[in-house]
């Protein structure tokens, strides 16, 4: 089904070329369209001033290269893609693009906007060497809601144009406590990015989500249910496919773990347990002067501004449970934070949706191109269009995971809760759409969607069902025969002796990958011009990456 929806949108695109064959200024469009469909997906990360977006970045990418003070940059829509070699690439608003020094201090990259005041830059394009963005366009936008009309209006003016789609496929939105910014934004991203379809491509993450429980070690229990209640919120739960509280700080210091700094938590956690009690009573008095520990006052302020108070008392809770090395230690610290949730959301939910995400967007564009420069050809572009729509079921299964959050399904609850899980709520694997157990071969997840079929359809077909109800088992039964019919193919190939292939390019959670790079003198005019055309990205949960600078 993917590649028929490429395969679908090329032909759209290849059609609209003839027809503006003579407009230069369309076709320039046009061919950006198709750079958009054969890059990686877009997935912007957005919230409200100070919710944490560039900390989760850098904690993503394992890396801290997102600016997170309050400098010009972070008032800039920043793009994270891959390059063989770092690049910083900005566009002001009126001239050149123009590359950009690469400068660190401190371990932390510098953005320089090159003497530009944040409202005379368009955006900053960051190339960088990262295995965490071979599948996936990171986009920081700033905060929403600001104080500065002008920076509200630069994340509002990326992500929910006035006259044209979203150019982000899929949005992370950070909230702290749930406010009417933050619904205002939500719906303005559904109705920009989605259209008549109503399509939900968000999830929301309860950030900072120690402060919840004011830093205790079982904070993240206190935030789970409060994001619990934010996602059963009937405004929230039709515009997010669900709430992920997440620690970013503690995700990022755990990502970039120092050696030095496992050795000062190992310190804390051997002091007598009064005295560490006394200590990490509260971030004052941890940095205050004391005779209880020979850690200074500044390595104490630097943990403390690396993990927070609560990473702190976590960190040294770990080590007194068993972590006997900096790498067991930020494992742990990983899975306390609430990073790998959010990963393992986007590898389920977004990234098998990828291409319908993408296409989407640039189908939307083009319907509205079609609308402002009306010539002779373009109904063959709205025949395309059509075309689309009813071969993107992904949308239809989207709009019935949104019904079922805001609304609830018009079935029982034993079939709303199958539908669900049929549609891709707990993921997209014809495995786990069935119920089935991860080795259940072909045959048998064959015969299993065709009793589902059979059964879906007696439902549907019921003189009880109202409309709503059988369009929702129409989904239903749409996903299930793409699923039998992957599976008849598989088991096709194997009867004929038809398997094999490449291995699939997978890590595991918390290693980086190990890849051949490109030779550095290799790298010219092209690499830039091409960087926006890398295709071959995948975000995973990786462990720290060495700066690629040496």
């Amino acid at each position: 089904m993917t590649a028929s929806i490429v395969g679908i949108t090329d032909e759209l695109l290849a059609t609209a070329k003839d027809v503006y064959a003579d407009d230069e200024t369309v076709r320039e469009i046009i061919d950006q369209l198709e750079e958009r469909l054969h890059e990686p997906l877009r997935l912007a990360l957005a919230g409200m001033v100070k919710a944490g977006k560039s900390t989760l970045l850098n904690a993503m990418l394992g890396e801290r290269i997102a600016p997170t003070d309050t400098g010009e940059c972070t008032r800039v829509v920043t793009w994270y893609r891959y390059s063989p070699t770092p690049t910083i690439t900005l566009h002001p608003r009126v001239g050149e693009p123009r590359r950009m020094p690469i400068r660190r201090e401190r371990g932390l990259l510098v953005l320089d906007l090159g003497g530009l005041s944040a409202e005379e830059v368009e955006w900053l394009d960051v190339g960088w060497p990262l295995q965490a963005l071979k599948s996936v366009i990171l986009i920081d936008t700033p905060g929403i809601a600001s104080l500065s009309a002008d920076t509200s209006t630069r994340a509002l003016r990326f992500l929910t144009p006035d006259d044209a789609p979203s150019a982000a496929d899929a949005v992370v939105y950070l909230l702290r406590h749930l406010h009417g910014s933050d619904v205002k934004f939500l719906e303005a991203f559904r109705d920009n990015a989605a259209g008549a379809a109503q399509t939900v491509c968000a999830v929301s993450v309860l950030s900072r989500a120690d402060e919840v429980g004011s830093g205790r070690i079982d904070s993240l229990l206190s935030a789970r249910r409060v994001a619990h209640r934010y996602q059963r919120d009937p405004e929230l739960a039709s515009l997010t496919l669900g709430v992920i509280p997440v620690t970013g700080l503690l995700a990022e210091g755990a990502r970039t773990l120092r050696e030095s700094e496992y050795i000062a938590f190992r310190e804390l956690a051997g002091l007598d347990r009064d005295e560490r009690e006394r200590l990490l009573v509260s971030a004052d008095r941890f940095v205050r002067e004391t005779d209880a520990t020979g850690l200074s006052v500044v390595v104490r302020r630097d943990l403390l501004a690396r993990f927070g108070i609560f990473g702190v008392r976590m960190a040294t809770a770990i080590i007194r449970g068993g972590a006997a090395s900096s790498s067991e230690l930020s494992e742990e610290l990983v899975q306390q934070s609430g990073l790998l949730e959010i990963q393992d959301f986007i590898a389920r939910q977004f990234q098998p949706r990828a291409a319908t995400l993408k296409a989407r967007g640039i189908v939307l564009q083009l319907e509205r191109l079609t609308r402002e420069f009306p010539r002779q050809g373009t109904d063959a572009i709205r025949a395309g269009v059509e075309r689309f729509t009813l071969a993107a079921h992904t949308l239809r299964e989207l709009s019935l995971l949104a019904d079922a959050r805001s609304k609830g399904l018009p079935l029982t609850d034993e079939d709303a809760v199958e539908a669900e899980r049929v549609v891709g709520a707990e993921g997209t694997d014809a495995h786990t759409r069935l119920g089935l157990s991860p080795q259940a071969d072909d045959v048998i997840v064959h015969a299993t969607a065709r009793e589902g079929i059979a059964r879906w359809r007696r439902l549907s077909e019921s003189p009880l069902a109202g409309r709503a109800a059988v369009d929702a088992c129409r989904v239903v039964i749409r996903t299930l025969e793409q699923i039998a019919s992957e599976a008849a193919a598989a088991v096709s190939d194997v009867g004929a002796g038809r398997t094999g292939g490449a291995a699939p390019d997978i890590d595991s959670a918390g290693r980086p990958a190990h890849r051949t790079g490109q030779d550095a003198a290799q790298q010219s005019e092209h690499d830039e011009r091409g960087l926006r055309r890398d295709h071959r990205l995948k975000l995973r949960a990786l462990g720290a990456q060495s700066h690629p600078l040496g």
